[in-house]
C-alpha cells in the first residue's frame, strides 16, 4: 500500500495515525519531496475523475489567483496544476491493491483496508 500526501497536512496525519493504530503497513510518498508524475495523475483521474482529485476547499486553491482558478475547466488544465502545485491534490491518496481511495473516511477505511 502506498499513501500519497504531504506530511504536515492534518488530513494526512489523521489517515496515517488511523493506519498505524490499525496495524496497516504502508509506504509514504511525500508530494512535496518526491513530486508526482503526469502518468500517475492521469491514472488516478481515470479512476476517480479530475474533479474529485482537485481540492478546491484547501488553502492552496483559495490563494490562487481567480484567473488561474477559472482556467481549470478541463482534465489537462487540472492535472497540469496538480503537478506544479501538488498541494491542490485532495489528500491522502491511497493505492491498495486494485483500489484507490482519497481523503480520509474512517468508515471507508475500515471497509476497504482491514
Amino acid at each position: 500500500m502506498i499513501v500519497y500526501g504531504i506530511k504536515n497536512c492534518d488530513t494526512v496525519k489523521k489517515a496515517l495515525s488511523w493506519l498505524e493504530n490499525h496495524g496497516v503497513a504502508y509506504e509514504f510518498h511525500d508530494f512535496k519531496k518526491l513530486g508526482i508524475s503526469e502518468e500517475k495523475l492521469k491514472e488516478w483521474s481515470s479512476l476517480l475523475g479530475w474533479e474529485a482529485l482537485l481540492n478546491k476547499r484547501g488553502t492552496t486553491w483559495r490563494k490562487l489567483d481567480p484567473s488561474v482558478q477559472n482556467s481549470i475547466t478541463s482534465e489537462d488544465a487540472a492535472l497540469q496544476l496538480m503537478r506544479i502545485q501538488t498541494s491542490v491534490i485532495k489528500r491522502p491518496v491511497i493505492e491498495s491493491g486494485n483500489q484507490l481511495l482519497h481523503g480520509f473516511d474512517e468508515e471507508l477505511y475500515t471497509q476497504k483496508l482491514l
